[in-house]
């Protein structure tokens, strides 16, 4: 493990190996304010990693804004940059759609965040508002304070009055690209895309179900060609996905009997941060990169 790292204020400190074991490796990536001087590369899972060369999303184009700039979060690989780029070109033809208000991506340098998310940590992840923009000329404190919209109704068993036909065709779009691994949104999303869809249903396998996910939609992108370093999720399931969506709807209005707890349960132990001996050996040098 390397000794030296960036950290807050751009300062470079030596640490001994043990004080890298034990301080929490999202004090080091939190710190830091730009991308590694490095040829871009995501490095270990989506929940534990880190991302060489990450570029920056702009914090507005044509037809995007990037959100919440004091978390300094709108960095990623250059294939997400570049997905982001063109699903809002994509979004912006839709009526009443300027383009898209674009959430969380990753750090300058990945790795995991000081607070939120566990995965967004390789720099191919990103999270799209599901707020219809109406303006792209938000202010930065504009875009601190504006808040997205909720999609659910019956605690995410249905979509609400806010979900239109443009929200399902921009997350068709986005799952159409061969890109994309898999795309999170809240079940009943999911179950009313897989009823009002009736053409090629194919797409809809990388719609995954998930808690949450009701105010904007999280898109994972597969690991780039030729990155050895990165680590894919397994593919999703064969087939739509539609039974297993609407069995997260059933037990949303009828939560099943909780699981009889085990006589003799084996104490577990607390999950603690991460730190830097916990992820690839390649953050080191990512952290230390100029």
């Amino acid at each position: 493990m390397i000794r030296t790292l960036v950290v807050a204020l751009g300062l470079i400190i030596s640490l001994a190996p043990p004080a890298l074991a034990e301080r929490p490796a999202k004090e080091y990536f939190g710190a830091v304010r730009q991308g590694s001087a490095q040829r871009a590369a995501p490095f270990g899972s989506y929940a534990k990693g880190c991302v060489a060369g990450a570029v920056q999303l702009p914090q507005t184009g044509k037809t995007w804004q990037a959100m919440r700039l004091s978390r300094n979060r709108n960095w990623g690989h250059p294939e997400l940059v570049d997905f982001v780029k063109d699903l809002s070109r994509k979004a912006a033809r839709q009526k009443g759609w300027k383009g898209l208000y674009v959430g969380d991506m990753s750090q300058p340098r990945g790795g995991p965040m000081l607070s939120g998310h566990r995965s967004h940590q390789i720099g191919l992840d990103a999270d799209i508002w599901m707020l219809p923009p109406k303006r792209l000329n938000l202010t930065a404190a504009e875009r601190e304070g504006i808040s997205s919209i909720s999609m659910r109704r019956a605690k995410g068993a249905y979509v609400n009055n806010n979900w239109t036909r443009q929200h399902h065709n921009i997350l068709r779009a986005a799952a159409k690209d061969p890109r994309v691994a898999r795309i999170f949104v809240f079940p009943g999303a999911k179950v009313q895309m897989c009823k009002d869809e009736k053409g090629d249903r194919k797409w809809l396998r990388k719609i995954r179900p998930w808690w949450g996910h009701h105010y904007h939609f999280h898109v994972r992108l597969k690991c780039p060609k030729g990155a050895r370093g990165c680590q894919n999720q397994s593919p999703p399931p064969a087939g739509d996905g539609c039974k297993d969506a609407e069995k997260w709807v059933r037990d949303i209005l009828s939560p099943p009997p909780p699981k009889p707890a085990p006589k003799n349960p084996k104490p577990r132990k607390p999950r603690g941060p991460l730190t830097l001996a916990d992820l690839p050996n390649q953050c080191g040098s990512v952290l230390s990169s100029q």
